[in-house]
């Protein structure tokens, strides 16, 4: 994720927004072929997560569709992959989790929990690693429900990608493990 020279030239492979897309269908694709098919019961999928309102009005709302959603043994873990030059905000010199994306997430999960009526369900940001110096690997409880704010590091031969993917799933859903 840098032009400057080194040994990875991503970002004049395509434009930020198309790249996103591209790290998003990579992470489904891969839970599909590795997990989906191997284990019985297990679903990874892009899905619409409705509003869970106490009325009817709908007006306005924006659709909410996760990147990712892996399903198994009743637990879920809705993933929303995250391309960006910079993995963190900073206001003041303070670096922070982009704070619309940690409002999103924790969205997503509390919608899909409460359509769920448990707290089986847990949310993850996932980064694309940047050269910054600090590297988001954070867990956090948030009104019953686990929010994590993880880094893929992209620059690595691929089965040590495969390691960081699959770590995901052995953390969530233990019985794979």
């Amino acid at each position: 994720m840098t032009t400057e020279q080194g040994i990875i030239r991503l970002t004049d492979f395509a434009d930020d927004q198309r790249m996103s897309h591209l790290y998003e269908k990579f992470i489904l694709e891969y839970y599909v072929q590795e997990y989906g098919q191997k284990y019985r019961g297990f679903t990874a999928k892009a899905a619409m997560i409705p509003w869970q309102l106490d009325d009817s009005n709908k007006n306005l709302l924006p659709v909410m569709k996760s990147d990712v959603l892996l399903s198994y043994g009743g637990r879920k873990l809705v993933i929303d992959a995250k391309y960006y030059a910079h993995s963190l905000q900073s206001n003041f010199d303070t670096k922070t989790i982009h704070s619309a994306n940690l409002y999103q997430i924790f969205a997503y999960v509390k919608n899909l929990a409460a359509m769920r009526r448990d707290d089986t369900v847990a949310g993850m940001l996932l980064y694309a690693r940047t050269d910054e110096e600090i590297v988001p690997d954070e867990d956090y409880q948030m009104s019953g429900n686990r929010i994590s704010v993880k880094t893929l590091d992209l620059g690595q031969e691929f089965p040590v990608i495969k390691e960081q993917l699959d770590k995901i799933v052995t953390e969530y859903f233990t019985e794979l493990g």
